[in-house]
């Protein structure tokens, strides 16, 4: 029913557009029939708002897969090169929340791990918002940094790399079944991180999904209910990315493409020395203002990505 009522927004915003578009159109015949210029200017104004409502719901074609409109959750993780990979992981942290806030969807840190000097060396996001999961999973890969590190007192050029996962978040019934008994639950005290206080009761949780092995621990929460539940949400996620990650693979063999899962080749560079540039070398989109996109401004690389897979 929930999907019924979804197609039914999206036809009716279609029926809407044609409307004012139709409208429209017999004013200008009545104007060019009794010589009326007075209507000139809002006419106009109302074809260039129609073109941009045309082109927004043009773009939103490109999110009609299957879990495009759900919330997603967005993992973090530095690569090798220690301190450095860290601190891009942190940048890259506040650049997703400042995306979230600048769209409107709310955000909420699962799990995260510090850094051993500074940054993080991984970190999930609850990114929850009609189709968050169709633009963030334009930005699913390896991101690229090259810059002056601030952390090398010969001020040497430095290159670091980040993986960035985005996952549906999967709804507790329908998705995925999980059965208790393929589920090991430790709880264990948090721990803090440069000098912040250790917590003296129980309250992090680590979940092993025996069957898979894939391992979920949160520790953010104070509350070992909460910790629980946001782990839980994160494995779900994980056992339908396995799933989905299947059934692309068995597409793939049935028409002879190869499918990786590896880290590969970077998908975005973000170069801050010797000169500014931020570019998606997917679908080739750059831009020289790297400051604005550090800080969130994202939708021309999503958008200019989500395109170019049109008809792919």
């Amino acid at each position: 029913m929930v999907h019924l009522a979804e197609l039914k927004d999206v036809v009716d915003a279609w029926r809407k557009l044609e409307s004012r578009a139709s409208s429209a159109h017999d004013l200008v015949d009545m104007a060019l029939d009794e010589g009326d210029t007075s209507l000139e200017e809002s006419l106009s104004q109302e074809a260039e708002a129609l073109s941009r409502e045309l082109q927004a719901r043009e773009f939103q074609l490109t999110l009609s897969g299957e879990y495009d409109i759900r919330n997603a959750i967005l993992a973090i993780h530095a690569g090798a090169g220690g301190t450095e990979s860290q601190d891009w992981a942190k940048m890259l942290l506040r650049m997703y929340l400042r995306w979230a806030e600048r769209e409107g969807y709310a955000s909420r840190i699962l799990d995260l791990s510090p850094g051993d000097e500074a940054g993080v060396k991984s970190v999930f996001l609850n990114i929850e918002g009609k189709y968050a999961y169709g633009y963030l999973k334009a930005d699913r890969g390896v991101h690229r940094l090259v810059r002056i590190s601030p952390f090398d007192s010969a001020h040497m050029r430095h290159t670091s790399f980040v993986l960035v996962e985005v996952l549906p978040e999967a709804k507790e019934q329908g998705d995925i079944t999980i059965d208790a008994d393929d589920l090991r639950i430790d709880v264990f005290r948090a721990g803090g991180h440069g000098g912040q206080a250790v917590q003296k009761n129980s309250t992090a949780v680590r979940i092993t999904h025996l069957p898979t092995g894939i391992v979920v621990t949160c520790q953010n929460e104070r509350s070992q209910f909460q910790n629980k539940e946001y782990a839980m949400k994160v494995l779900r996620s994980r056992l339908m990315e396995r799933e989905m990650k299947r059934r692309s693979e068995e597409q793939g063999r049935l028409r002879g493409e190869h499918v990786s899962a590896e880290w590969g080749s970077q998908i975005r560079s973000y170069v801050l020395h010797p000169y500014r540039m931020v570019k998606d070398h997917r679908s080739g989109y750059e831009t020289s203002d790297t400051a604005a996109v550090l800080d969130g401004d994202l939708n021309p690389f999503l958008e200019a990505y989500l395109l170019s897979t049109v008809g792919k």
